[in-house]
């Protein structure tokens, strides 16, 4: 039957090709022949590989080859310089070759969903006219720093994965507007995410998250989800004193700054002659509650904000709590 459409396909120079469930081992080799197709649909069969062959297919724009069982991206793909969509999820992908980076400038939508990869090369980067990313249900722990560098990415879908951290440089995707972070393992959010202008949805749903970066507030955020994280549960207290209690330098340092606030005061020139107290000073902290400044950094605290006035969709769940410092 595949065979008979491919046949079907040439004779009436083809740009579309579907064959679509047809329990395919291989490609027909025929495929090779179609030269100006620009659709293929290879989804739901048996195929594991790509023959080098198919890099004849110039014209290439959309490739689905999703719910095969690839164990890797096929190198191929590389060659094919007109490719904007590939789907490839649903496979057993446990690895990504950074040599498919080299090609494929012109992709846009890349969908390896459900598959099982633990590490994506830091070369994805050169993917500079993608912008939609979809790595749902993989293995993922850490994504590469390099992700930063894609600005022109609209849509970044990393939900069902292992993530335990995030790089600071996702700061620096300055066109995102979607974030999925779902049902990883997340205790925290990176400052830095709070840079990104153009967020609109965001969710981190089911992950270990208790507060959120001081200013996430400031977020464009049309849609907000954090359910099922434990927000409000309280943490093992670790400090570096025997007892909760200020030390004698921070009693004195602090009743020092109280005194030194007025510039003219006699306390303030009198430090100036002891670089080394002047530089324990200059560290200061100041609390955001009560204004007053302090020393030690172990102290910590949050604000709970209200998402129901900051945006218009959100979880059920209405208050979040953010660190304040």
């Amino acid at each position: 039957m595949a065979d008979l459409l491919v046949l079907r396909a040439i004779r009436g120079h083809a740009r579309v090709l579907n064959l679509n469930g047809k329990k395919l081992w291989r490609v027909p080799r025929a495929v090779t022949k179609l030269t100006l197709l620009t659709s293929l649909r290879l989804q739901n069969n048996r195929i594991t590989e790509l023959s080098p062959e198919l890099a004849v297919l110039s014209h290439l724009t959309v490739l689905y080859l999703g719910n095969n069982v690839f164990e890797e991206v096929p190198e191929v793909l590389k060659y094919l310089d007109s490719l904007q969509k590939l789907y490839m999820f649903g496979n057993r992908i446990t690895k990504i070759s950074s040599n498919i980076f080299d090609g494929l400038q012109n992709l846009k939508i890349l969908n390896l969903n459900n598959n099982k990869i633990t590490y994506i090369p830091s070369q994805i980067y050169r993917l500079r006219s993608l912008r939609h990313l979809s790595l749902n249900g993989n293995q993922l722990k850490y994504i590469p720093k390099e992700f930063g560098l894609m600005e022109d990415l609209f849509e970044l879908q990393l939900a069902k994965n292992q993530l335990v951290d995030l790089p600071e440089d996702i700061g620096c995707m300055t066109n995102l507007c979607i974030l999925c972070l779902s049902r990883n393992q997340l205790s925290e959010l990176p400052e830095k995410l709070c840079e990104l202008k153009n967020l609109k949805i965001l969710d981190v749903a089911g992950n270990q998250i208790q507060s959120f970066p001081t200013a996430i507030e400031n977020l464009p955020l049309r849609e907000f989800y954090y359910e099922e994280n434990p927000l409000l549960v309280k943490k093992t207290f670790v400090t570096g004193y025997n007892e909760e209690v200020l030390s004698l330098r921070e009693m004195a340092a602090r009743y020092i700054l109280n005194y030194t606030e007025n510039r003219h005061h006699f306390l303030q020139i009198a430090i100036r002659k002891y670089p080394e107290v002047w530089n324990i000073l200059s560290n200061k902290n100041v609390c955001t509650v009560c204004g007053s400044e302090f020393l030690t950094r172990w102290l910590e605290c949050v604000k709970f904000m209200d998402m129901k006035k900051v945006i218009k969709q959100t979880s059920n769940m209405r208050l979040i709590t953010i660190k304040i410092f």
